[in-house]
């Protein structure tokens, strides 16, 4: 795992055998967030990023500037690796908690500028995601959601769908 651009950037981190997390790939992570560089003020925004995994899309967050990240991890193995990466960065942006991602939209009532969602490929919750998004009121005003998922799922009849991008294996699909 490694740490694309911004303050941080070139940093590895290995996370342990163990960790029960995909991690998106180094290309696809840059990709998506050479998007992001075009339409967003890293500085400015309010950040969710759902299944927290290994921690690198928080980490790629605040290695650009990003000051108000929440992330949410339930695995105790993937949370305890969050924390200690963090700590070992000396990262006070992000909020790390260990909580179930379903519960926590249900009750927050926060409003995100960029909801960023990665789960497991095969949740079964997967394909309702952007749907339980707007459901909640959880983005601002003009905020964006970014779904990544396996290429069979096709979110480009939702109503709040606006464009997908692929690198490779990796999906990206932009809800607003």
């Amino acid at each position: 795992m490694r740490i694309v651009s911004g303050i941080y950037k070139g940093r590895r981190f290995n996370p342990p055998a163990n960790l029960k997390a995909r991690p998106t790939t180094d290309i696809a992570k840059e990709g998506l967030f050479n998007i992001m560089n075009n339409m967003v003020d890293f500085e400015e925004l309010k950040v969710l990023d759902m299944f927290g995994g290994t921690g690198n899309i928080s980490l790629e967050f605040a290695s650009r500037g990003c000051r108000d990240i929440t992330l949410l991890e339930l695995n105790s193995i993937n949370y305890s690796f969050i924390k200690k990466v963090i700590a070992e960065l000396g990262v006070e942006s992000i909020n790390a908690l260990k909580t179930d991602t379903f519960k926590f939209i249900e009750r927050t009532g926060a409003k995100y500028d960029l909801i960023f969602a990665d789960p497991p490929y095969d949740h079964k919750e997967l394909p309702n995601i952007p749907d339980k998004i707007f459901s909640y009121g959880l983005l601002a005003e003009e905020g964006m959601l970014i779904l990544e998922h396996p290429k069979d799922f096709s979110f480009s009849s939702h109503p709040h769908f606006y464009d997908h991008r692929n690198y490779g294996h990796v999906n990206f699909s932009f809800f607003k």
